[in-house]
């Protein structure tokens, strides 16, 4: 395409007639000296009328429209520079593509232009890091406009913008324009977005009191090197750059460096357009103690001398501007407490340069109590107001107190119906004494249905449906309905909770509930289930506050448990095979009634009961089993938790629990433990990460014997051949040191939150069941006890009995005297067959005794109260398709019979 005519281009065409533009001046007269002739008089330009005035080569544009652009009209006068401000014109309209002027000499003006091409459309080729909708919102050509060049030249600079914020400021732009017919054009934009321009080397100059390495550790900035892969600080920001000057600034104040300045900070870019260097220049000057630290307030509520004494600084300690800064916002806190919401607190610094010493008077500006003059709700739109106004701790007319405005905060966020950050502002009232307070809410769904497939490394295939409302009718009610259904558990529940009922601060709630619970054990890495456990019932709970930080809890439940064992546990007489089985789970079944009271009291200053970052929470609670019914026990239970943040988005929290539970029923019978199976503790994953579920505590291990070549038997080492039971226990503890660990911005939008931690936990309490196997040793013809080459005893087998003991035969089959009905079949008689076991035995044939040959040792792990501990790191991520949770963690404290494991997830339901 042709360029545009300007500059040199716009005045040629006040020559295309030929006229000049002004007569020629004779040659340079001599000087004085020599006698010079008289100059010679400039004639002036002429001047014409315009007679005709046409415009040629417009096709979209109106002739009327081209001429309305410039002054030129017919009948009036011109000259060169009236159609030089003509060009002029129609070059600032950005409408032409070319112009010129003809006509000049005669005075029948002729505007030849050439309009500028119509967008068709406008094409990004070559971007990758940069999404196309993004780029295109921040361009201004598009679609039917008219093209010019300026406008692409400032859709070039906007592009290469984009990507320097990206930190790519090796990014190339090429505009191409492809010519359509009907003078339209194709704008397409060639991108090379170059690579990521990284921080090469960050030098500092003039630093030594500290090192560089000090230095650029306090800065957000860091070098680019291979293990900071992952982290985005490595990329260059010139916003970074002007923040890292003041955590400099910062480090040195809190350091004692009152003085420190950085007088210069340069980035420059390498020749490749790569990477930056950054080269900072500090002045550090001398380093200086704290003076005298006194308060003068204007306040007769306050004792100068006492305030002076809390501060956080003493007299001859290193000079810290970040304890200046905590020292007034406590000094406004504590006047907060008083009632005086607009303190004015100002620090006087008096530096001493000859002794190095900085004296503080912290100045506190008389002020008026205020009080609540009105509290405004704002953004609402389902919720009611009175739902919010209930978490407010002052009243309208209310002395204001600055503690309890942060505590009205955090429990607005913990109700968890509006976004988080939610912050009470404090705006003068009418009077200087009166102060509104504005609460500016943003709603957030505060409903949800969950209809999902998942996979856990617990429960295998999972299928959920759940509809949960937790704020019902905006009245801050709790609704919610759920089925959940797997290979090895099944459940449905419905649940209602009314927080405050009648408008007073008492909960009431009501849960009913179907629950089918397969328990399992491993045989290898088949997973068989053992016994099941029907539960259905119901339970009412109520709840009321003691004070702000207590409260006590009730409830009432009423449960019907029916607990049996899969069919292959069961004798051919429907009697409990417990060699097969296991005493300890025979003993089980069977189906009862549980009823049972129990409280719970409270202790929670949480700041959110979602995602907490401070504060403490504590309850102890006890059951009581036995108001009817046929169990009865006492359950007693203790937990706490404390979260504290460290600051960068670095959050630690230490949690412990633990249980006791104790029968009140009397003994029921030898080697059975008065607390079932069902009712009793048992700890594993996901809990106690490190350990598989159920792996802590007490357990049954059966070990099978391996048989080898030369007959001799010897105990299996691998696990994946035992059969493992869990017992559970009567007793245990767990407690978990936890960080939190922060990420970047674009990893908290997408929910992802690791965390280091460390376990510590165990479970014990358990009668020690009898043995359900009973290998008699084996003897040689001459009596003598038989032993395997690693010295255990030989084991001989036994005959299989029926459940009252009696030694059971198998009918042969190879015996022309049998009767086919009945051969093969498994009978009590030695000779003979009876229709029933036990029952009188008829023929004379004889039978074959059955002998129990799979040779197996119970081991009994009734587990201790010596802890086993486990270390870790995993990742909570609340991913698309359901929250997921993945762990690595390594038992490094065991004790006999654990079952440690080092990966565990779980996705597509809560964890």
């Amino acid at each position: 395409m042709k360029t545009v005519r300007a500059g040199a281009m716009l005045l040629a065409g006040t020559m295309l007639s030929g006229v000049p533009v002004m007569a020629q001046t004779a040659p340079a007269a001599p000087s004085a000296g020599a006698g010079a002739a008289p100059t010679q008089a400039v004639a002036p330009a002429p001047v014409r009328t315009i007679k005709t005035l046409r415009v040629e080569g417009a096709q979209r544009i109106e002739p009327e429209t081209v001429l309305s652009y410039t002054k030129l009209r017919v009948g009036i006068p011109y000259t060169p520079e009236t159609l030089d401000q003509a060009l002029k014109d129609l070059q600032a309209s950005e409408l032409f593509a070319d112009f010129s002027i003809s006509g000049v000499e005669t005075g029948d003006i002729v505007l030849r232009v050439r309009e500028n091409p119509i967008i068709n459309r406008v094409i990004l080729e070559g971007n990758k890091r940069l999404k196309e909708d993004k780029i295109k919102k921040e361009i201004k050509l598009s679609p039917r406009q008219i093209f010019t060049r300026t406008a692409v030249r400032q859709d070039v600079a906007r592009i290469v913008e984009l990507y320097r914020r990206q930190g790519r400021f090796g990014a190339v732009v090429e505009p191409k324009m492809v010519n359509l017919d009907q003078n339209r054009v194709d704008v397409v934009f060639e991108i090379s977005e170059g690579p990521k321009s990284k921080v090469r080397q960050i030098n500092i100059i003039g630093n030594e009191k500290f090192s560089d390495d000090e230095l650029r550790g306090a800065m957000y900035t860091k070098q680019s090197r291979w293990f900071r892969f992952l982290s985005s600080a490595t990329s260059y920001d010139q916003d970074r750059l002007a923040a890292d000057q003041q955590k400099l600034r910062l480090f040195y104040l809190t350091n004692g460096y009152a003085d420190f300045r950085v007088t210069s900070a340069v980035a420059e870019l390498t020749p490749d357009k790569k990477d930056f260097i950054i080269t900072y220049v500090v002045e550090e000057g001398p380093r200086y103690k704290f003076g005298d630290v006194k308060v003068d307030s204007q306040i007769r509520d306050f004792d100068n001398e006492k305030l002076a004494q809390s501060l956080p600084m003493k007299k001859g300690d290193w000079y810290n501007a970040k304890l200046i800064e905590d020292s007034i916002d406590s000094l406004s806190q504590t006047a907060g407490l008083f009632g005086y919401a607009f303190t004015d607190v100002n620090p006087d610094f008096q530096r001493d340069k000859d002794t190095l010493t900085m004296a503080i008077t912290f100045n506190i500006a008389e002020a008026k109590r205020t009080y609540v003059e009105r509290i405004d709700i704002n953004g609402n739109t389902q919720t009611q107001d009175k739902v919010v106004r209930r978490e407010i701790r002052v009243a309208e007319g209310d002395a204001f107190n600055s503690f309890q405005v942060r505590r009205s905060q955090d429990r607005i966020n913990s109700l968890g119906y509006f976004q988080e950050k939610l912050e009470i502002k404090q705006n003068p009232g009418s009077t200087p004494d009166r102060i509104v307070l504005e609460t500016n809410v943003e709603e957030q769904s505060t409903g949800s249905l969950q209809l999902s497939a998942g996979y856990s490394s617990l429960e295998r295939f999972i299928i959920q449906a759940n509809i949960t409302q937790r704020n019902f009718r905006g009245k801050g009610q709790e609704l919610r309905a759920g089925v959940n259904y797997s290979a090895y558990s099944k459940s449905i529940e419905l649940g209602f909770t009314e927080p405050y009922v009648f408008d007073k601060n008492i909960a009431l709630g009501v849960d009913v509930f179907r629950r089918d619970f397969n328990s399992f054990n491993y045989l290898g890495t088949t997973r068989q289930t053992t016994y099941s456990q029907v539960s259905t019932g119901f339970q009412v709970r109520a709840g009321v506050p003691l004070t702000e930080y207590w409260s006590l809890s009730g409830r009432y439940g009423l449960t019907y448990d029916q607990v049996g064992l899969d069919a292959s546990f069961f004798n051919a007489d429907g009697t409990c095979n417990f060699q097969q089985a296991g005493r300890y789970l025979c003993d089980s079944i069977g189906n009862r009634w549980t009823s049972s009271v129990g409280y719970s009291l409270i202790y929670d200053s949480l700041n959110s009961r979602l995602r907490p970052t401070a504060g403490h929470r504590f309850s102890f609670s006890q059951d009581f089993a036995g108001l009817g019914g046929d169990v009865k026990y006492i359950r007693t239970r203790a937990e706490g938790a404390k979260f504290k943040g460290l600051g960068k988005g670095f959050v630690f929290s230490i949690l412990g629990e633990g249980g006791y539970i104790h029968s009140l029923e009397g003994s029921r019978g030898p080697g059975i433990d008065p607390v079932r199976i069902v009712d009793r503790f048992y700890l594993g994953e996901p809990q106690f990460r490190g350990f598989d579920i159920r792996g802590v505590g007490p357990r049954v291990l059966r070990v099978p014997y391996v048989i080898g070549n030369d007959g001799s038997q010897s105990l299996s080492k691998d696990r994946q051949q035992f059969v493992d039971d869990a017992l559970g226990g009567r007793a245990y503890y767990l407690a978990r040191a936890e960080l939190e660990i922060p990420l970047g911005s674009g990893a908290r939008e997408m929910g992802l939150r690791p965390s280091v931690y460390v376990q510590a936990g165990s479970l014990w309490g358990v009668t020690r069941p009898l043995a359900s196997l009973n290998f008699p040793q084996a003897k040689d013809a001459n009596g003598n006890l038989l032993f395997n080459k690693d010295g255990s005893p030989t084991l001989a087998p036994v005959a299989q009995t029926d459940a009252q003991g009696r030694p059971l035969f198998q009918v042969p089959t190879n015996d022309s005297t049998t009767a086919d009905k009945t051969a093969g079949l498994t009978t009590t008689c030695q000779t003979g067959y009876s229709a029933t076991l036990g029952g009188a035995c008829s023929g004379g044939t004889a039978n074959i005794a059955l002998q129990n040959t799979n040779y197996a040792q119970e081991q009994f792990y009734l587990g201790t109260w010596k802890p086993r501990v486990s270390i870790g790191i995993g990742v909570n991520w609340n991913s698309p398709f359901g929250p997921l949770r993945i762990d690595l963690a390594k038992a490094l404290v065991t004790q006999p019979g654990d079952d440690p494991k080092l990966i565990t997830f779980n996705v597509g339901t809560q964890f």
